[in-house]
């Protein structure tokens, strides 16, 4: 916004204030974009680090990767690539990591054969004593992508773990949710 100021006129304060304040939103839009500019890119080097690693299973069941290495070949920090691994290759989806620290130390990822038997087994192994509703939504949610269950499975394990149904039993509830839910996937495996 520009004023004309004629000889003997002056600007009101609060009209400079008011171009101040304009000057200072565009200085902060700008700081944000970049901010969220730079954090789109780490969500794609995550993405990119994580399709490389599943192009990697298409040879073979078991991979070894050397940190450093894919670090460098990405162009980011070995933390990255920490990241990617403990976020994107869990027991719960289906890969079992190793690493063995040291000099020559590697990571080792393997998959497992992914069969509705196996990976429902391998899911019930990796359940602890306890576990969460919002724990039990996301195995469902992955068991759905996989299709190893049925929307109507899903629905039935969802209900029956819910904490609607487990309310009364607030002291071991997520003990009590794990016993149910271990149950029922047992009742969906496969001979």
């Amino acid at each position: 916004m520009c004023y004309n100021i004629n000889v003997g006129q002056r600007k009101s304060k609060s009209k400079i204030k008011y171009q101040k304040q304009k000057a200072n939103t565009k200085n902060k839009t700008t700081k944000s974009t970049i901010y969220i500019e730079k954090r789109r890119k780490k969500v794609r080097i995550s993405d990119m680090i994580e399709e490389f690693i599943k192009e990697m299973f298409n040879e073979e069941n078991s991979i070894e990767i050397q940190r450093n290495d894919l670090a460098e070949k990405f162009n980011c920090v070995p933390s990255q690539i920490n990241y990617v691994i403990s976020t994107r290759f869990k027991p719960a989806q289906g890969y079992y990591v190793e690493s063995k620290r040291g000099g020559g130390g590697h990571i080792t990822i393997t998959k497992v054969n992914i069969t509705k038997s196996n990976y429902l087994m391998h899911i019930i192994s990796s359940i602890g004593e306890t576990i969460s509703a919002q724990d039990v939504s996301i195995f469902i949610s992955n068991f759905l992508s996989y299709d190893m269950i049925t929307q109507n499975e899903a629905k039935l394990l969802k209900v029956a773990t819910s904490d609607n149904v487990i309310a009364s039993y607030t002291k071991d509830r997520d003990s009590l949710r794990a016993n149910i839910f271990k149950n029922m996937l047992l009742n969906l495996v496969e001979d």
